[in-house]
């Protein structure tokens, strides 16, 4: 039996009363998080432009989208601009260890869509987040995350098999068209990484997202239409783990169904920075809480970081917020200058703020010396030197928001309320989603929209 086999037999019998606890407080705290993120990523540029292609090409339909006001498409043009809210500001989550997943805009964006247009329930929602999680993240993990390394963006190749999933479970999809919508995923997915080696063009890095959510919804309508995608999508001859992994672990792909529970590996961002950055950021405001001491009193910055961000994530002369943050360096050297908790404080000001620009250039990045620390993609050690010649340091493969330091009921209404500041009934929304299990149908939500004097 191929593994898209038993991924779909576990879907289609899931059933919610049987997750545990924790993976539905995980789920939830999901859901609410991609909210926040997705309506606070409909303000930029490259979201809009977005939204105005799925408006002019999309049918009337029942799905909304975040933080745009009169709108209802159709699931799957509604899922393409949701996916890329979500991802449009570096804040969505992802899973730890990282295998190259992102569940906000490919899990539960396109799931939210299809839940309205089919009129479910919080608890159908949750039950289609719990299943998509649980296998868009073993296959992420079969891979290693290697694909990267080929020059594929992960989750555009991820992200359509955990939206063809959720969407299947909330469309009734049959445990044959569940593996055939996992078929037609595969052939949908896509990404490619040179954003992170030309000047211009990082906009199609959100896109990867949304393209992924909207794959994912269209596979799965296309099985329940009757549309045939092949089983050994994932471990065959020429499928996803052979065409686009260098490395891989096809045991991984159907692992302890049932068991042990991949959605409890959900890690939310405490800023708006590539995953990379988060712990070389937490761990300078933590010495600089510590110690006491400011920008200007820091004589050098020493990072030792993993691999992956020598080879992907080092962009000293970014030409775009976007870059901004898909680098290290500088997402380390804005956090040194501006308060890194406050999202609105990365902008296209910080682009031609000098001291940001000239600390990124200057700090110093070398892989990690060997030594007794398990080191993932993740982990940093930071050093600062003082002009007064103290030097403190810190190593760090944690931060507020990853599986070991989740956030708490109210740190996770802190940030839903930040994120979504300026939104017209963000308060009823935390309460219902704070309940989403008792939500007797998505479509009774108001809209979730800015007020006019904050656009």
């Amino acid at each position: 039996m191929y593994a898209s086999e038993r991924l779909a037999r576990f879907a289609v019998n899931f059933r919610l009363e049987s997750a545990p606890l924790e993976v539905m407080q995980a789920a939830k705290s999901l859901v609410i998080d991609t909210v926040g993120v997705a309506s606070y990523g409909s303000r930029f540029p490259w979201s809009q432009a977005i939204m105005r292609f799925a408006n002019a090409n999309s049918g009337v339909g029942h799905s909304r989208l975040f933080g745009i006001a009169g709108l209802r498409l159709s699931a799957p043009q509604a899922a393409l601009c949701n996916g890329a809210f979500a991802h449009a500001f570096e804040q969505d989550s992802l899973r730890k260890p990282g295998a190259g997943v992102h569940p906000s805009a490919t899990v539960v964006a396109p799931a939210w869509a299809v839940a309205e247009e089919c009129n479910s329930s919080g608890a159908a929602l949750l039950k289609a987040v719990i299943v998509g999680c649980e296998v868009m993240f073993r296959i992420g993990a079969a891979s290693l995350h290697s694909s990267e390394k080929k020059g594929f963006h992960a989750p555009g190749l991820t992200g359509p098999y955990g939206s063809a999933i959720a969407s299947g479970i909330l469309l009734g999809l049959t445990e044959a068209q569940m593996v055939s919508a996992l078929g037609i995923a595969g052939s949908l997915s896509a990404g490619l990484m040179a954003f992170t080696k030309s000047q211009y063009g990082s906009d199609v890095k959100r896109l990867h997202l949304g393209r992924a959510a909207e794959a994912g919804v269209v596979a799965a309508k296309l099985a329940k239409e009757g549309l045939d995608g092949p089983e050994s999508i994932l471990e065959g001859r020429f499928g996803f783990l052979e065409a686009y992994c260098d490395d891989s672990n096809p045991e991984l792909l159907a692992s302890n169904l049932g068991s042990s529970w991949e959605t409890t590996k959900t890690c939310l961002k405490a800023f708006p920075c590539h995953i990379t950055a988060h712990t070389s950021i937490e761990s300078l405001r933590m010495l600089m809480e510590e110690y006491l001491f400011n920008a200007e009193q820091v004589a050098q910055i020493d990072l030792e970081v993993s691999e992956k961000v020598l080879s992907h994530h080092v962009i000293r002369e970014p030409a775009d917020i976007k870059q901004a943050q898909y680098s290290t360096p500088f997402c380390v050297a804005w956090a040194l200058h501006h308060d890194p908790y406050q999202p609105s404080n990365m902008n296209d000001s910080v682009l031609h703020d000098e001291l940001v620009r000239q600390t990124c250039r200057d700090i110093n990045l070398q892989p990690f010396t060997q030594g007794d620390r398990k080191h993932s993609a993740w982990s940093s050690l930071l050093r600062i030197t003082l002009k007064s010649g103290k030097v403190y340091e810190r190593w760090s493969d944690e931060f507020l928001g990853s599986p070991n330091k989740p956030l708490d009921a109210h740190q996770l209404q802190q940030r839903f309320l930040q994120l979504t500041s300026g939104c017209v009934d963000a308060q009823h929304w935390w309460d219902a989603l704070f309940l989403l299990e008792d939500l007797k149908s998505l479509r009774d939500m108001p809209e979730l929209i800015y007020s006019l004097d904050t656009q």
